[in-house]
């Protein structure tokens, strides 16, 4: 009877299997000879199990597909026979070039579930018609049934059964041979393993070639266990790849599936092979978030890997940007944001020659974080604000303690010597926190002239900070309010950075300042408005201490606080 059989996606198995050898010539020679006597010991138990099935041994039957496309089957030659680990799948097929596909498809399912599974399943190339397959049996000693199909005449994705047959493999060692599905051969995929199921621990370090992909083009892995799914692409750099695959979901069998583009269909990839991967660590890990955003700017994270890595406090991300990508170019930063229950904070780390590699703080004190890594929106105009897209969120656990009105932070480089040392200069000689933090205000606020211009043009950029303040001596209310933060926490005083708006003309407008502890209490000091004041669009300096330590019910009839910037 012929049977039709659909193919849609298929998935193919593959592992890693590390031999080594080293010893002396005599060594050599004993294991040679070890090996040749349990080859031959094989032998002999395929040979009697033969003759046990000798009264049954029947030639192998065809099906009448094969005498539509004239295909004959060179090996095996029985329906049913014993082998010592290995079979030949050998034929012809006259009507080739009248086949829909170029591969015949073998399947081998084994009569017991084993370690690996119950199928395997081999694509082998028609070459002038004829085809040729070793196949090795993946549980080791047992019955499997092989079944070979070709190519449909008439329809895409479509095999019909050809020939059947049962073999008793009588040798235990278990090897899964490495195969690759069409879409695996055609971009000429190899991997760096020997048999298509490994055990490994926590970590499996895949690596490859794929001769007819481009730097342009990128390979899918996609990992299930049980009910749990990660998918992740990764790039190719002149026909190769590797990445280290995380392991997540914890002891036992993880499928990983590689997947290649889909020349006929643009953003679509294909399975090229399937590797069986026998975890033998408990440890489960959170899997990375990405989102197209990851692939459309060309992003590659090399650091971290996964998810739920514990941190004494910070935490480094590595990585880059392909220049070929979107955008790649003008891509000078990378945002960070650490969210902490209701708090979060936001980091910019630099990208320099195409490539990222800092730290930040996770300042909220222990506990999980929720990390999201951004690119920029690249953007022609100027604006007081900016946008920014995740590509990658991850969790990280950190024991560190709770500093965020102390830690440098996103324009606030508290830790840079020029602040260090202008802070010390400042503070000299000042017995009390109070007289620290005044000495700071009046310094920002008579060094420091207000950038009417960068007001009304929007001209806000994401390096704004306390040493680009300190350097251009000019600046708006951030900019007042990061020079004097970076100068407190310098000074080993809490400090932190207020929203808000203010009430100057006839709208309220945007507005930051500062809140200082000082003796225990929050001071609050607004060292942009202590600068002077703007008039016929022109800044007038007018030094005025009214608002250090301001009286709070006048101060809040002008500044309406709306939080805390971190």
């Amino acid at each position: 009877m012929i049977k039709k059989s659909p193919i849609s996606i298929m998935f193919l198995l593959s592992t890693f299997l590390f031999l080594s050898a080293c010893s002396n010539s005599d060594t050599s020679n004993t294991e040679t000879k070890a090996e040749k006597k349990e080859e031959a010991k094989f032998e002999k138990l395929a040979e009697e199990k033969n003759k046990e099935l000798e009264l049954e041994l029947e030639p192998l039957e065809l099906t009448s597909y094969s005498e539509e496309v004239g295909a004959s089957i060179k090996e095996p030659a029985y329906k049913e026979f014993a082998v010592n680990g290995k079979v030949v799948v050998e034929g012809e097929v006259e009507k080739y070039s009248a086949l829909k596909s170029e591969y015949a498809w073998i399947k081998v399912r084994a009569s017991e579930e084993g370690h690996a599974g119950y199928d395997h399943e081999y694509y082998t190339p028609i070459k002038e018609g004829k085809f040729k397959q070793p196949i090795r049996f993946f549980n080791g000693e047992g019955e499997y049934r092989v079944t070979v199909q070709l190519p449909s005449m008439d329809s895409e994705n479509y095999y019909y059964d050809t020939a059947a047959f049962t073999v008793h493999n009588i040798n235990p060692e278990a090897d899964r041979d490495v195969t690759f599905t069409p879409f695996g051969q055609e971009a000429e995929m190899a991997l760096n393993l020997k048999s298509s199921y490994v055990k490994e621990n926590e970590i499996f370090s895949l690596s490859g070639k794929a001769v007819n992909l481009t730097d342009s083009d990128t390979i899918m892995l996609k990992i299930n266990k049980d009910a749990e799914m990660w998918k992740h692409v990764i790039p190719i750099e002149e026909g190769k790849f590797s990445y280290d695959v995380p392991l997540f979901y914890g002891k036992g069998l993880h499928k990983l599936e590689i997947l290649v583009p889909d020349k006929e269909r643009e953003n679509y990839y294909q399975t090229a092979t399937t590797l069986l991967i026998d975890n033998e660590s408990d440890r489960t890990m959170s899997p990375i978030e990405y989102s197209k955003t990851y692939e459309e700017r060309g992003v590659t994270l090399e650091y971290p890997q996964y998810g739920g890595e514990e941190s004494d406090g910070t935490f480094s991300v590595k990585g880059k940007i392909d220049p070929k990508a979107e955008f790649g170019p003008e891509t000078t930063h990378i945002y960070i944001t650490t969210k902490k229950g209701e708090d979060e904070a936001l980091d910019v780390i630099p990208v320099e020659d195409f490539t990222f590699d800092d730290s930040f703080y996770l300042r909220f004190g222990p506990g999980t974080y929720e990390v999201t890594l951004s690119v920029p929106e690249i953007k022609e105009e100027n604006s007081d604000y900016f946008r920014f897209y995740g590509f990658a969120k991850f969790e990280v656990e950190s024991t560190g303690g709770d500093k965020r009105d102390l830690l440098p932070s996103r324009g606030v480089q508290s830790d840079a010597e020029p602040i260090t040392e202008l802070a010390r200069k400042l503070t000299e000689g000042k017995s009390s926190d109070r007289e620290k933090a005044k000495a700071i205000y009046d310094y920002v606020a008579k060094t420091i002239s207000y950038d009417v211009k960068k007001l009304e043009t929007d001209d806000f950029n994401w390096d704004d900070s306390a040493l680009k303040t300190l350097d251009s001596k000019t600046g708006v209310c951030q900019d007042y309010s990061y020079l004097a933060i970076a100068l407190l926490r310098a000074s080993n005083m809490e400090a932190r950075f207020v929203e808000g708006t203010a009430f100057s003309g006839f709208w309220p407008q945007k507005h930051a300042w500062v809140e200082v502890k000082v003796d225990g209490r929050w001071l609050t000091m607004d060292p942009t408005w202590g600068a002077g004041y703007i008039k016929d669009d022109k800044f007038v300096a007018a030094f005025n201490e009214k608002y250090f330590d301001p009286n709070k019910e006048e101060f809040e009839k002008t500044h309406y606080r709306t939080g805390v910037s971190y």
